[in-house]
């Protein structure tokens, strides 16, 4: 497998960005092919001997920055890192593309350069989300490329959500929340209440609407929602969970007694530290578009690098993309008997 990474993307690039490249080349003798600016990488690489056989760089002359307006970059930049990454993914020349790059470039460019899955109408980013005392995590699907959706949207990220924990999590029969205000059928906008039937009508493991509260429980493996919502409860978990472990530590270090207890504790802070941060987790899949591309963390450093890379294998040799593009009829199917 050949795995290109956006050596110039996100707020840490380049030197993070080839540290994790160098961490995960390590760890597998799949082609690790990072593009961008090729003396600045390569002066990264020289840090690290001997130099990895199973890691090369592909130069690219511009970057797409993180204010860069979407759409007007692909179209302009043609020799930048995240273009040139994905149209290797077109042209069979690789078969992964990971990216911490601008969201939204990365979601344009997918869609101008490798396309929608035919019958697919927004492809949707899907992140992991931690579940509190049980370990693993649930797929919150959208977690922030839609921010208004219609009714059929909802049940295609459902149904893209469960065939990537199926295949990628391997988890048998995932079972499928929607996000509402209220678990009862009766709850919410006019879209969610047809989005309700919709899903209610397919073939997946539809265990009904799931309030917020209960998402970090585990309440259900694939959490749907539109982006807007999806990246409100993504971002607000990230934040809360932060300020926690600031409040706790402070709590830890006011005086001798507390400094005692947190040293007898701190096996058990570190996991529940590790438990909440994003880098552990890898990046989240672009579903819905004809190849696989991961989007990461804008600050991402190389342990999230590493851990998207390797995380990202299974994204790529389980099919995925072609699993979904199978599940296309029965979706068209359920919308046109409404």
């Amino acid at each position: 497998m050949r795995i290109v990474v956006d050596g110039m993307g996100g707020d840490n690039a380049p030197a993070e960005i080839v540290k994790g490249a160098v961490e995960a080349a390590d760890l597998t003798e799949h082609q690790i092919i990072i593009v961008g600016d090729e003396a600045r990488i390569n002066r990264e690489l020289d840090k690290y001997k001997p130099r990895r056989k199973n890691i090369s760089v592909v130069h690219a002359s511009e970057v797409i920055k993180s204010d860069d307006a979407p759409v007007k970059a692909v179209r302009t930049k043609q020799d930048s890192s995240m273009v040139k990454g994905i149209s290797m993914l077109k042209s069979g020349e690789a078969d992964l593309f990971v990216s911490a790059g601008n969201t939204g470039a990365i979601m344009a460019a997918g869609l101008f350069i490798l396309g929608r899955i035919q019958g697919i109408d927004r492809p949707a980013i899907a992140s992991a989300y931690p579940i509190l005392g049980k370990g693993g995590v649930s797929l919150l699907v959208d977690s922030g490329a839609n921010a208004e959706c219609k009714p059929n949207n909802l049940l295609e990220f459902a149904t893209m959500g469960s065939i990537y924990m199926e295949k990628v999590l391997n988890i048998k029969e995932p079972t499928v929340g929607l996000v509402n205000i209220g678990t009862e059928e009766s709850k919410g906008t006019t879209v969610l209440k047809a989005a309700y039937e919709l899903i209610a009508k397919s073939h997946l493991n539809f265990v009904g609407n799931v309030e917020a509260r209960d998402i970090p429980k585990g309440v259900c493996d694939v959490v749907v929602c539109d982006g807007f919502v999806g990246n409100i409860i993504l971002k607000l978990t990230e934040g809360l969970a932060w300020d926690l472990f600031k409040l706790v530590k402070q709590k830890f270090t006011a005086g001798v007694i507390p400094k005692m207890g947190a040293l007898l504790l701190s096996g058990k802070l570190k996991e529940l530290k590790s438990a909440f941060d994003y880098s552990e987790y890898g990046g989240a899949p672009i579903l819905g578009i004809k190849g696989a591309v991961v989007k990461m963390h804008g600050s991402s450093n190389a342990n999230a690098v590493k851990n998207t890379i390797l995380k990202g294998i299974p994204y790529a040799e389980t099919n995925v993309v072609q699993t979904i593009q199978n599940s296309v009829l029965e979706l068209e199917e359920i919308i046109i008997s409404e």
